[in-house]
This record gives C-alpha cells, sequence and structure tokens, in this order.
C-alpha cells in the first residue's frame, strides 16, 4: 500500500496510508527510503483481530476518518530537516575512550548493546587493503531505508562486529543475499520476530576456522561464526534500518544467530549433497545460504539403529515446530513453506549405512510428518486469521490452490503432510558427531526466503580510489 501512495504521489494523486497503530514511524522510514519523505497517514486505533465490527467503525468514525479528509487536502509537508541528520561515511561521529565511544554507539542505536569495536578510519581501512575492493561502490539500495549499500558500511559493520579481514567475501556474498530480492530483506521486521540463519558450506569453512561440530549452534564457541552472525544483525541494524523505532516490529524477537556451518567431512564420507548443493553449487563451491528461522527445537536423544525407527520421531519434531508458519503454504504464501532440519553427523551415517539417500529421508518424512487435517485449517485460518475466508483443505485443493494430497478424503482427523513436497525439507549435517540429536525450526517463507550465493575469495581489481587519511589524536574517533 505505502508504495502504492508514493507512485500515486509522484503522479501528483493525493493519498494517505492506513496503518495500524505503533506503525506511524515505519510506514513514514519506508517511504523515506522509497524516495518520498511526506507520507501522510490515518490510524487505525487498536488491533483490528481484537476489535467487533462495531469497535472498529467506531474508531473509524472518530479518529481516522478525520485523519483521512485532512491528509487528502492539506499540502505536503516537504523538505523539513530532521533532527538528527544522518552522518555521512567519513564524518568522525564520536571522539573519546572507548567507554565513552560505546556508551554513544549505544546512544544511538548504532550497536546491539555489547561493546563493540571502534570503527575509525584507520581499522576500516586496514580491513580492506588485502581486497582490492572500491570503498564506495555501491552494491545495490537497501531495502526498505532507501540507503546506498556500498562496501564501504560493509566494513564498517564488519569492523564494530570484530570480524577480520578474511572474512570479507563472506560478507559481501550475504550482501548479496541481503539485496536479491527473491530474498525479501523488507520483510526482516515483521511482528512474528523471525530471525536470518546462515548455512555456510565449502572449505573455506575449515580455512577460517568455523566450527561445524558440538555447539554447531551456541554463540561464543567459535569466534567466526559468532561475529559474522553478529555483523548480519549490526547491519540490517546500521544499513538497512532495523531498529525498533522504525522497521524493527518484532513482537518478541531473538537473539542473534551464529553461523551453522556444515560438517563438510561427514557429508563427503556418507556421499550425501551438502545444502550448497541441494540449492544448485557444487561441492567444490564456498557458499552461504540464508532464510528467516521462526521456531525452533531439539529432537533429543533419537533412538532406533535403523531408518524406520529414527523417522517417526524426526518428523514429529518437524510438524510440533510447524505451527502458524503453515501460512506459507496457503494463505501469507503459496507453497513456499520449507522447514529445516539439522541431523547430528551421528544420526546422518545412521542413514547412509542403511542405504538412504537424502532425497530417501525427504519421501519418509513427506509421508510421516503429517498433522489432521483441522488442525492445519485452523493454524491457518481459525486461529492466524491468515485465510480469507476460512476455507478447508478440500475446498483449496478443489481449486488447485494446494496439493491433491490435502484432500484424500473429507474427514477432518485425515493426517495431511505440513508440505507441499517431499523436496521442500532443507536438511543439513553439523554437531557433536558422537551424539544423536537433531534440531528442527520453521521456516519464515517469503519473509526470508530461502537464498543461496557463492562466495568469491579472488583479489577485487575494482579500486579506483583511496580513502584520504586523517590524522589521530591521542584519544579515538569512530566513524559511521
Amino acid at each position: 500500500m505505502l508504495r502504492a501512495s508514493v507512485a500515486a504521489e509522484c503522479a501528483g494523486v493525493p493519498s494517505v496510508s492506513l496503518v495500524c497503530e505503533g506503525f506511524e514511524r515505519q510506514a513514514l522510514a519506508t517511504g523515506r527510503g522509497l524516495g518520498f519523505d511526506a507520507m501522510r497517514l490515518a490510524v487505525l486505533r487498536g488491533h483490528v483481530d481484537a476489535q467487533s465490527a462495531d469497535e472498529m467503525l467506531d474508531g473509524l468514525r472518530r479518529f481516522t476518518f478525520d485523519e483521512i479528509v485532512n491528509g487528502l487536502t492539506s499540502p505536503l509537508q516537504v523538505g523539513i530537516e530532521t533532527a538528527n541528520p544522518e552522518p555521512a561515511s567519513l564524518d568522525i561521529v564520536v571522539t573519546g575512550s572507548i567507554d565513552e565511544i560505546n556508551e554513544a554507539f549505544g546512544r544511538q542505536g548504532w550497536s546491539d548493546g555489547l561493546p563493540v569495536v571502534p570503527p575509525t578510519q584507520a581499522r576500516v581501512q586496514a580491513f580492506l587493503a588485502e581486497s582490492g575492493h572500491d570503498p564506495w561502490r555501491v552494491l545495490a539500495t537497501a531495502r526498505p531505508s532507501g540507503r546506498d549499500v556500498t562496501v564501504w558500511s560493509v566494513a564498517v559493520n564488519a569492523v564494530l562486529s570484530g570480524c577480520l579481514p578474511e572474512h570479507l567475501p563472506i560478507l559481501l556474498a550475504l550482501t548479496d543475499v541481503l539485496t536479491d530480492p527473491n530474498y525479501g530483506v523488507e520483510h526482516s521486521g515483521n511482528t512474528t520476530g523471525a530471525d536470518a540463519l546462515i548455512i555456510l558450506n565449502g572449505a573455506i569453512g575449515a580455512e577460517l576456522g568455523f566450527n561445524h561440530g558440538p555447539g554447531a549452534l551456541r554463540d561464543g564457541v567459535s569466534t567466526a561464526n559468532t561475529r559474522i552472525g553478529r555483523w548480519l544483525r549490526l547491519f540490517l541494524r546500521n544499513v538497512f534500518g532495523f531498529i525498533a523505532d522504525e522497521h524493527d516490529k518484532a513482537t518478541f524477537g531473538n537473539s542473534s544467530r551464529v553461523v551453522l556451518a556444515e560438517d563438510e567431512d561427514a557429508l563427503r564420507e556418507i556421499g550425501w549433497s551438502s545444502v550448497a548443493m541441494d540449492f544448485g553449487h557444487t561441492r567444490a563451491d564456498d557458499v552461504v545460504t540464508v532464510a528467516r528461522m521462526n521456531s525452533g527445537l531439539i529432537v533429543g536423544s533419537v533412538f532406533g539403529s535403523n531408518p524406520r525407527e529414527i523417522v517417526p520421531y524426526l518428523a514429529d519434531g518437524l510438524a510440533r515446530v510447524s505451527g502458524w508458519d503453515l501460512t506459507h503454504i496457503y494463505g501469507l504464501g503459496r507453497g513456499q513453506y520449507q522447514p529445516l532440519l539439522v541431523l547430528s553427523p551421528l544420526l546422518a551415517r545412521t542413514f547412509s549405512r542403511a542405504g538412504w539417500t537424502k532425497d530417501d529421508l525427504r519421501r519418509a518424512l513427506y509421508e510421516t510428518a503429517r498433522i489432521p487435517a483441522w488442525r492445519f485449517e485452523k493454524l491457518i485460518g481459525e486461529w492466524s486469521n491468515l485465510t480469507a475466508g476460512h476455507r478447508t483443505l478440500a475446498d483449496l485443493a478443489s481449486e488447485g490452490l494446494v496439493p491433491a494430497d490435502f484432500a484424500e478424503s473429507d474427514d477432518p482427523n485425515r493426517l495431511v503432510p505440513i508440505v507441499t513436497g517431499a523436496e521442500k525439507f532443507v536438511i543439513a549435517v553439523a554437531g557433536d558427531p558422537h551424539r544423536a540429536n537433531a534440531y528442527v525450526m520453521s521456516n519464515d517463507g517469503p519473509h526470508g526466503y530461502w537464498t543461496s550465493k557463492q562466495i568469491d575469495r579472488t583479489f577485487s581489481d575494482d579500486l579506483v580510489c583511496t580513502v584520504p587519511s586523517v590524522s589521530s589524536g591521542s584519544s579515538t574517533s569512530a566513524n559511521m
């Protein structure tokens, strides 16, 4: 709706955008990101799903209608200076001790509350020095903030989060993910608070010391996994605008996720493809794959010596972790739900010894990871109100909106799949090689769709200018 309003205004047609209470600053920031800094808004009071029709109409009459009329009849307030204009790339934003800089960055919202490494001009230059990259090369435009995404901005946030120069190729590949329209970065602050998970594949993992073993998803086990996960959150905050006052509207949110590095040795040993290979890359490629995840849970102490004994427990975990996310099968999306199963190497070897491939496991999960049709219908309809008309799965199947497997009968207790095809299950191998545990995560579909990019570690020859050096005094000066 906001994009339509901007298009109308640019065509000379006055517009007013209806927004829910609490989303006013996000709407204004979105308009600014689209190049229009004078959005006219009318606010719907209260949450629409928590009101009766009479209460909603009363709020429209008492508040919103006048705001619509005033918005359409009042002149645009264009050209108003912001109270705190954004600093330029080489501006010194704060000078002082390390404590003073951390305090200032926290106060301005440029950090995540943890201590940061001050991104001095010298540090950022040193971070880029051996790469050959032009600091001022514009990689894309950040959605929804409208800011330029530059190599310099990648490096500033890399220094902030403690990344090392050898991490730069990974960060640039992640930037490629975030600026790919298929990924949908503009949804990174949606109210349910899903967070991005990075999966790393290739020789680069071992070469740079990424942890793929015990504690594979725990922060602090490896600095590489932790720092790059932190970089992603800081980059979203400082460049893409995902802060609480603007684009991050998470009701609860989660801590930033560390990088999940797959166990490449185990994959080669059992002859299974990696996540990167499943998304079209080769085993020789260094690759990052990113998707946003909602809920996650441990499938602990998996008991069994063969696949047929193990599959039901794994399938139960995938079914239990899948809730309102099923609206990405129908409602918020169409067939876009792709949950993640992370197997410990011990479990993966159990399947391999029995002659099972990843595709064999996917097919077994498709047949077994099922829930009653009535529960599926309530999750996408009555309980979440995200399917217009609260239609049954049988109705949807008759119109070709979901596969026929969802309507094999009209029995409300029949078991239906949690995905639209076996290929929708994403399977990774990582963790303690001596433990029979698994981890499952529900995927947020087009709010951060599975996107994979190759990491380019070659020296860049695009440097066309150098950063002018500045003299430094006895105190530290931080740039943004």
